[in-house]
């Protein structure tokens, strides 16, 4: 029995049954940790004492007949930008190097509460700003398929571990495809929840308006299992949600004969490589076989997408990130004149080039003179593509499309070419400026057998349906070992 290759329902049936045990299970996630960590880098802090020690309460719990969670003895990790009491919460970046948080996110306390057993925090870019994870103050993540090549940002790390069998599941951030795109380019499944559906208390703050906390996993059953676990609405959270939700497995297995599903054409034009667009075409037809309706439509506001989020994003953090001034925590620089100087060399130090070029923009943006001209007009573009998406879901149950235009590249192939490492999003930023739900799948393999991703998209608190179209796929993709060598 391989326990690092099998799933989070896998092992959760098997610890009910108890065939094994939580400590079996840790340890051989620790044990693979060791083998492969210094060749993957998907971790920035390894949490495996704690992890072993409530893994052994977890079993003495079991043993004594007591209540258990729906997660308990499942090895996790989390991305190092949700607050986890005691653990360091970096951001990845040397601002908040040595920062330990006094409290836990509230979808942390939530996985504490279903007794998960949390092995680390994950690398990431720096403050969840970049599409490659090279931007860590840290080191740079691998992508297990391929160590050559990156895995994916902001959440690289974050599936990087899934990829390689390091974690059993992970939870992600997403603000403008953080989630799905490295959810492609390592061939996991990664969702963002529809904005408000999951506390972001807790969570470093980004880009508040488009921030949004979310899972990556084995399979699809795994997403159902985990957002059943992490969904609800937070009183912390003023953007969060109230309303009941379903449960998100319920559907699952479910025929989807005569579900609606469009396929924007301008997804898959110049630009998209070839083979990705080979797959994602070859998802429809397999859907149609499956009962499902496709048809072609046109979203003609795609194109303005990337640079109203850009505009966005930057201007949000440069607010969020004006509390970094080296008096209330995080780094300080030693040497200063006096308090203006202070700010000054502690942001120019503690910040990396990513963050410094969004904060400059975002600044820019915002000011006097350029607020109408930049940032309100982006606004103004932000409710136009809500409605373009409002009114293909009056027709249609989903959208598909591919998630990324192409699979990963080499490590430094494109970190000097800042507009071609934004053009990564452009299949992922329209979903977070409509506030939708989206997840990214793999749909097979480009010729150097990189992963390729699937995305599928569907009106606000539908997930559901996202879900269960997506498992009806899963179940007929036919696609070799998806386990990479290392």
């Amino acid at each position: 029995m391989d326990l690092i290759k099998m799933t989070a329902h896998e092992l959760k049936d098997k610890l009910e049954t108890k065939e094994i045990s939580s400590e079996e299970i840790t340890r051989a996630y620790i044990d693979r940790i060791d083998k492969v960590e210094h060749k993957v880098n998907a971790y920035i802090t390894l949490t495996t004492d704690k992890a072993i020690n409530k893994a052994k309460e977890i079993d003495i719990k079991r043993a004594n007949g007591e209540q258990v969670g729906a997660l308990a003895g499942i090895p996790i990790a989390i991305k190092d930008n949700m607050c986890t009491r005691g653990i360091k919460t970096t951001c990845a970046s040397k601002m908040l190097e040595y920062f330990v948080p006094p409290y836990s996110a509230t979808v942390v306390e939530k996985l504490n509460k279903q007794d998960s057993v949390i092995l680390g925090k994950l690398n990431m870019d720096e403050f969840a700003m970049g599409s490659s994870n090279e931007n860590s103050y840290f080191h740079k993540t691998m992508n297990p398929w391929d160590l050559s090549r990156v895995p994916g940002g902001s959440s690289g790390g974050s599936a990087a571990a899934v990829a390689a069998n390091e974690a059993v599941f992970t939870l992600g951030s997403d603000t403008g495809g953080s989630i799905r795109q490295p959810a492609h380019y390592c061939g996991v499944v990664g969702m963002k929840p529809t904005y408000g559906t999951v506390s972001r208390y807790g969570l470093v703050a980004f880009a508040s308006s488009l921030d949004q906390i979310g899972p990556l996993t084995k399979d699809v059953k795994d997403m159902a299992l985990v957002m059943n676990t992490i969904t609800g609405h937070d009183k912390l959270d003023s953007s969060s949600y109230n309303n009941e939700y379903d449960d998100f497995g319920k559907y699952i297995g479910e025929d989807i004969k005569g579900k609606k599903i469009a396929l924007p054409k301008e997804y898959f034009s110049k630009g998209v490589q070839s083979e990705v667009k080979e797959k994602v075409l070859a998802v429809a037809r397999k859907l149609e076989d499956l009962g499902a309706v496709v048809e072609e439509v046109s979203m003609n506001m795609t194109d303005l997408a990337l640079p109203a989020y850009y505009l966005i994003s930057s201007a949000e953090a440069s607010s969020n990130l004006a509390r970094y001034d080296g008096v209330k925590y995080g780094f300080r620089a030693k040497d200063y004149d006096n308090l203006v100087d202070l700010y000054k060399q502690t942001r120019d130090e503690g910040f990396g080039k990513e963050v410094k070029r969004r904060i400059m923009l975002g600044t820019y943006a915002l000011s006097s003179g350029y607020y109408d001209a930049y940032y309100k007009k982006a606004q103004q573009v932000r409710t136009l593509i809500k409605n373009e998406f409002d009114k293909v879901f009056e027709s249609y149950d989903l959208i598909l499309t591919p998630t990324g235009p192409s699979t990963a590249f080499k490590i430094g192939e494109k970190i000097n070419n800042v507009v071609e490492m934004y053009m990564n999003d452009i299949c992922t930023v329209p979903i977070n400026i409509a506030g939708v739900p989206a997840l990214s799948m793999n749909c097979g393999f480009d010729a150097n057998n990189m992963p390729i991703g699937v995305q599928f998209i569907s009106k606000a608190f539908n997930e559901k349906t996202i879900l269960q179209v997506a498992y009806a796929y899963e179940q007929n993709r036919n696609l070799p070992d998806l386990t990479p060598q290392i």
